[in-house]
């Protein structure tokens, strides 16, 4: 119909013009954005807007798994997959109440997922870096859901957290059984081939992967990097309060532990606890002790007692991680620890020492330089397990980074911090008063990602976390975060509120008395 200063054209008409619109827009000026529906070999994703960023959640990477059966390929689907949401947890038990970022406990064993973020507007020919996230929890508990990565996708990253298999589902050994102590690495590795072949798909570079982790997390990428089986999936590590150390952090802990608090178990030794926890689950010694632990309901399992961890002296983990260092991938690595990582744990397992208790401790930990060590960690004025706190964060983290930085060192260059902000919340617990006056185990991660529930950062420390997401981005992007490189005597980029200092390593050496420890480490 046509007046005399406007055409009017039917509606179907108008939708075609504009659909031709966007093409021809497309075919000049390079890939329309992703908008919200993406292809990956396995068939379409429908994600989410979500403001500035773009999620797809729920996404397999491998297909349902039996129990302690290697991940395998995730199979195709017809139509388009709803990816709106995140998939489920790995089994685990929920967290204890009370504890700041409350961990949720779940039985679904269906749980070999990942959640993909990236910064809305993206297009497929973008090639930004990829960020895949490892999350922390011992092994035993976590999720990548937990970790909203929005402020690292709107810096310029594709960003991917990840789910693994957890507790006994994902590091039982057994004599019987292939693959033992390791089906949580492999997964994590499985994770890694997805993103080589599909990052593409998001705009991201498949060939700019950096493979990032906090605590337990971390650890996992420690275990990438001595894995012959992971060598090319990714070309950076970060590696947050955890990694590549010898120390046996149960047994710093609390010393007498032994070899089953190690993290990274002989094979005999995870075997051994293997078949003492197959025992007390009613499946004894025999040809049907597999078939009986896996027809169990996965809560008792899940409620086994111990500290799963990876198991070495297998294909996947053929050595200790921190004895194969010098022949890592030669990978640009970024890694640190928090100032008082011991709070956590001390909190945790020894909250009320008396001060005989923590002199018998301090005199099992450090053997005939006891009367050394009484002069360091004397308490002073503060409760013994205060000062039993500084112990295990030296002798457990601080002390054995410095030797990993050191071996790492001669492969790439290597990026070293210390996150020392006093102000920072605890985000994993509530430290009884006495222990409150640290920087504990994972304060820094509520600065890289808004946790699910996580606590509220103040306006300065919005600051300092503005700067740690600027320099992890920049790291995942060129490799380098804009500080030194680790080398002769150091040095520790240290991180307080609003301020950075690059500290020698001998001086971050004496504050944490590692001259104490060197043989511990």
């Amino acid at each position: 119909m046509l007046g005399h200063d406007r055409c009017v054209l039917p509606r179907p008409v108008v939708c075609a013009l504009l659909a031709l619109a966007v093409l021809a827009l497309a075919a000049c000026g390079g890939p329309a954005p992703l908008d919200g529906t993406v292809r990956v070999e396995q068939g379409e994703l429908r994600g989410l807007l979500d403001g500035d960023v773009l999620r797809f959640g729920d996404v397999p990477y491998a297909a349902p798994t039996p129990r302690w059966v290697p991940p395998r390929p995730p199979e195709p689907w017809t139509g388009v997959r709803d990816a709106t949401g995140p998939g489920s947890r790995c089994p685990q038990t929920a967290a204890a109440p009370g504890v700041p970022h409350a961990t949720a406990a779940s039985t679904d064993e269906d749980c070999l997922t990942l959640d993909v973020t990236v910064p809305a507007g993206t297009t497929t020919d973008a090639r930004l870096p990829v960020l895949v996230w490892l999350h922390g929890g011992g092994f035993s508990a976590g999720a990548g859901a937990d970790y909203d990565p929005r402020r690292l996708a709107r810096a310029g990253l594709v960003v991917v957290t990840v789910n693994y298999r957890l507790g006994p589902l994902g590091f039982l050994a057994l004599p019987e059984l292939s693959g033992s102590g390791a089906f949580g690495i492999q997964d994590q590795q499985a994770a890694l081939v997805w993103v080589a072949r599909n990052a593409a798909a998001f705009g991201g570079h498949p060939e700019l992967v950096t493979l990032a982790g906090e605590s337990a997390g971390a650890d996992g990428v420690c275990a990438q990097l001595a894995s012959p089986a992971a060598g090319g999936l990714f070309a950076r590590a970060v590696m947050q309060s955890g990694g590549c150390g010898a120390a046996n952090v149960v047994d710093v802990i609390g010393p007498g532990t032994g070899p089953v608090g190690d993290t990274w178990k002989a094979l005999p030794v995870a075997e051994d606890m293997g078949e003492t926890t197959a025992d007390a689950l009613g499946c004894d010694d025999g040809d049907d002790r597999l078939a009986c632990l896996r027809a169990l309901p996965v809560e008792r399992l899940v409620g086994a007692p111990g500290y799963w961890s990876p198991a070495v002296g297998t294909p996947t983990l053929p050595r200790r991680p921190s004895d194969v260092l010098a022949q890592a991938p030669p990978v640009p690595v970024l890694a640190g620890t928090v100032r008082d990582e011991g709070i956590l744990f001390t909190n945790a397992f020894l909250p009320t020492l008396d001060p005989s208790t923590f002199r018998t401790l301090l005199a099992r930990a450090a053997g005939d330089r006891a009367r050394e060590a009484g002069r360091a960690y004397a308490p002073g004025d503060r409760s013994p397990s205060r000062a039993w706190a500084d112990v295990v964060t030296d002798r457990a983290y601080a002390c054995p980074a410095l030797t990993t930085y050191d071996r790492l060192a001669g492969r790439g260059p290597v990026f070293v911090y210390e996150f020392a902000d006093t102000r920072a919340p605890s985000p994993f617990a509530a430290p009884a008063p006495d222990l409150a006056d640290g920087v504990v185990h994972g304060a820094e991660v509520p600065y890289l990602f808004d946790l699910r529930p996580g606590p509220p950062l103040t306006a300065a420390q919005q600051g300092t976390a503005t700067d740690l997401v600027a320099a992890w981005a920049r790291f995942a992007r060129t490799g380098d975060p804009g500080w030194p490189t680790w080398g002769d005597g150091g040095p520790v980029r240290t991180i307080t509120a609003g301020a950075a200092a690059d500290v020698p390593a001998a001086e971050f050496a004496a504050a944490h008395h590692c001259g104490l420890w060197a043989d511990q480490t």
